[in-house]
């Protein structure tokens, strides 16, 4: 490391304890260490998060985009944050309140979040459907009650919202991964269910939010690569004990279940498979050399 240089001048930052890593500059605060609580400046103003790495490369999405880390948050700040965050039940109530009384119809308000400080609130809503719900007399009345407060009502999806309220998740754990583990959201697909041989009835493949779960990406790709070299199903193939049909298929064990000629049901391992094409392209060769077949 040259002299002078801070070998990972970036600090990871998370604002949430289950959220979003954001990257800063920390190149005026050499002495910034993992666990540490700092003041950084975001589009949404001021923020207090905490430093969970220390890196040498920020990620493609934030290239040219970097700021600097502000300052190490002193002990007022975390009290101020701490004072704040009492209050956001509160706050999240007064919405919900206010907007029964507006009689505000299709929208789920789902969390309110205060700024370390106490100068701006966030609530956070989702709403059915794909029409645009107008909440401005409902941001007018919220205002009247956070006069020193810069308000802002942000709609978000049903995975969000179902990270928020936590809860029993659908497989049966105690809790749900987007509230225990995951920082964002993967898209997900009904072709990785359909990869991993997954049941495609919507109660086994839906999560709690209504969406495809998001563990359906975890083993995706490790099945992507064990299907390589493996017949589909329905597929005539060649086994050591005859021609078949291939009826099932365990990619990560590498086994193939083929339906026999005979009627039985038998497991070969992939490499003891061979497309019926390979046998039949053989047949028609020795047949155009020397007008004999090859008989099985």
């Amino acid at each position: 490391m040259s002299e002078g240089r801070i070998e990972a001048p970036y600090a990871a930052i998370q604002f949430q304890e289950v959220g979003k890593t954001y990257h800063f500059s920390r190149e005026n605060i050499p002495e910034l260490q993992v666990g540490d609580y700092v003041i950084v400046n975001t589009s949404r103003g001021r923020e207090l998060g905490r430093v969970v790495d220390l890196v040498s490369e920020t990620p493609k999405s934030q290239a040219g985009g970097i700021k600097a880390v502000e300052r190490i948050a002193s002990p007022v700040d975390l009290v101020l944050r701490r004072m704040w965050r009492q209050r956001e039940l509160e706050a999240l109530i007064d919405c919900r309140e206010k907007a029964a009384e507006l009689e505000v119809r299709g929208v789920k308000f789902a969390r309110a979040e205060f700024a370390f400080d106490g100068s701006r609130l966030t609530i956070f809503y989702s709403s059915e459907g794909d029409e645009k719900v107008d909440l401005k007399k409902l941001l007018k009345r919220l205002q009247r009650s956070h006069r020193d407060t810069s308000i802002d009502l942000r709609q978000v999806g049903p995975r969000d919202v179902a990270k928020v309220f936590c809860g029993m998740g659908a497989c049966g754990m105690s809790e749900r991964c987007c509230s225990m583990f995951l920082t964002e959201f993967s898209p997900i697909s009904i072709k990785m269910a359909k990869a991993q041989g997954i049941s495609l009835n919507p109660q086994e493949i839906t999560g709690m939010c209504g969406r495809l779960r998001c563990c359906l990406k975890y083993e995706y790709e490790q099945y992507v690569e064990a299907r390589k070299g493996m017949p589909k199903r329905n597929k005539r193939v060649v086994t050591p004990q005859g021609e078949g049909k291939v009826i099932d298929l365990n990619p990560l064990l590498g086994i193939v279940t083929v339906l026999l000629t005979d009627g039985r049901r038998v497991e070969f391992g992939r490499e003891d498979i061979k497309p019926y094409t390979e046998l039949k392209a053989l047949q028609d060769k020795a047949k155009s050399g020397d007008g004999r077949e090859i008989k099985d």
